[in-house]
């Protein structure tokens, strides 16, 4: 028996949450630079967190766009981030992906491009 469980839940919850905080979590996964440009996509309810830690942490020249559904978003410097709703699509969302496609435009073989999609994606 577990002497005091509340406390063994609670340290259990923190470390769920630290599992999976972008901050904590997105540096063994990101890239080099490639020798042409780096565009970030990405859609769901941390795309936007996502896309600070990566841009923050990035090691080189970095742009693109990511949705998220309202109340969600976070200031990036060179990542647009649009909010629009969820479950059910809205005008921002269909702007978002037109400005996703838009930025996957003309890319080459030396581009790279990051996707970042975690939960709520689907329907922005």
């Amino acid at each position: 028996m577990i002497a005091h469980p509340q406390k063994f839940l609670k340290t259990l919850f923190d470390e769920a949450v630290k599992a999976a905080d972008p901050e904590l979590i997105i540096q063994s996964h990101i890239p080099d630079p490639p020798k042409g440009k780096t565009v970030v996509i990405g859609v769901g309810k941390a795309a936007a967190k996502l896309a600070l830690a990566l841009e923050t942490r990035f090691k080189g020249p970095i742009g693109g766009i990511v949705v998220t559904p309202y109340g969600h978003g976070v200031k990036c410097r060179n990542i647009e981030v649009v909010e629009a709703a969820h479950p059910l699509p809205d005008e921002n969302g269909l702007l978002a992906s037109k400005k996703i496609v838009s930025a996957l435009q003309g890319l080459t073989l030396d581009d790279l491009v990051i996707a970042l999609v975690c939960g709520g994606g689907s329907a922005l």
